[in-house]
C-alpha cells in the first residue's frame, strides 16, 4: 500500500535529486523509499533480535576464535601453508 509523504528539503537538493533520479529512469519517490529501506535494515541489523534465525551458521559462528587470537588473514594463510609443505 502506498502512502503519500510531505516533506520539507532545500529546493536546490530537490532539483539536485529529479536530475539524478531522471538520469536513473527512477522517481525521486522511488530513491527516497529506497533510501529509508536501506536505513531501516541497517537498523534492523544492528539488532539481533530482529534478525531472522540461521541454526546451522548461529551454531557454528565463532568456532574458532579461541585458534585465532587476533592474527590477520595473511598470517594465518602463510602459517596454514608452511605446516602443509614442511
Amino acid at each position: 500500500m502506498l502512502t503519500k509523504l510531505t516533506l520539507t528539503i532545500d529546493s536546490d537538493v530537490v532539483k539536485s535529486a529529479k536530475e539524478y533520479a531522471r538520469s536513473k529512469h527512477r522517481s525521486v519517490s522511488k530513491l527516497v523509499e529506497d533510501y529509508l529501506k536501506t536505513v531501516s535494515d541497517t537498523e534492523k541489523l544492528k539488532n539481533p533480535d530482529l534478525l531472522p534465525k540461521a541454526p546451522l551458521t548461529d551454531g557454528i559462528a565463532g568456532m574458532f576464535k579461541n585458534d585465532y587470537q587476533g592474527q590477520e588473514y595473511d598470517q594465518l594463510l602463510e602459517d596454514a601453508l608452511s605446516e602443509d609443505y614442511q
